[in-house]
């Protein structure tokens, strides 16, 4: 199924006030883990600029304890079914953080764990919830790139970066008619079989952590820049309130 590559992804709620950890990476598949066959690059983390990776823009990871660290936490690392595109055309999966980079990721965006009650548990759901909202969130890019599945039947994640007080447009319209602001955003460029193709990504609080360790509402849809994108955005608005039409007046039917 092609090597293993490394990613960075989703800011978790619990650490909001705390400027959030750094973004880790996408997705998880449960039967797998890196191996010598598999070989993984390192899950990076924001800090010099001349080590930073461009497809995820940050550094080479930290798997080592931190000196004050107040119980050990385990450095293996999930893979995801996300798949990457390389420059050489092949195709990699990305990798989520294991325990210990997310918590050296923390630390270096100013986190103390002195600061909060954190048990060793609490890393585990961290993660857990990382790797949750970016699974949904690569699901909700597919369907969009379900729209041009004869054009190309397998997108792959090339790259993508966090801007999480970078609001977008449509974010910031929503704040002004009194909803929340988004607690991150992020942008994926998906290689839509050699066509580069951005996706803006507004994590939304969804209240309490459910049993599949969910609890952001992602809107996630293409970027508008560019005619394609703008088309299939109008498309999908059409479709939804064609299909929202049929089914009321399906209902006033069953109605009378």
């Amino acid at each position: 199924m092609g090597n293993i590559v490394s990613a960075e992804g989703v800011n978790i709620k619990s650490f909001e006030n705390k400027d959030g950890p750094p973004p880790e990476c996408p997705m998880h598949n449960k039967t797998k883990t890196s191996s010598a066959k598999n070989p993984t690059s390192e899950c990076p983390v924001q800090q010099e600029k001349n080590d930073v990776n461009p497809y995820n823009m940050m550094p080479p990871a930290n798997q080592q304890p931190a000196p004050d660290q107040p119980f050990p936490l385990p450095t293996n690392r999930q893979v995801s079914s996300i798949p990457r595109a390389m420059p050489d055309g092949s195709t990699e999966f990305w990798v989520y953080p294991s325990q210990q980079m997310f918590w050296n990721a923390m630390l270096r965006k100013g986190w103390r764990w002195k600061d909060d009650d954190i048990k060793q548990k609490d890393m585990e759901d961290i993660i857990r919830i990382h790797n949750a909202n970016n699974e949904q969130a690569w699901q909700e890019v597919l369907k969009w790139e379900a729209l041009h599945a004869k054009e190309c039947g397998h997108p792959r994640l090339k790259s993508f970066g966090g801007k999480a007080t970078d609001y977008s447009p449509r974010a910031r319209m929503r704040s002004l008619l009194g909803y929340e602001l988004p607690f991150d955003r992020h942008d994926w460029i998906v290689d839509r079989c050699g066509k580069d193709v951005r996706y803006v990504i507004d994590y939304y609080d969804g209240g309490e952590v459910d049993n599949k360790y969910q609890f952001a509402l992602l809107d996630v849809r293409p970027a508008l820049d560019s005619f394609e994108n703008a088309w299939d955005r109008m498309k999908v608005m059409y479709m939804r309130y064609r299909y929202e039409l049929i089914g009321n007046k399906e209902n006033t039917k069953l109605k009378n």
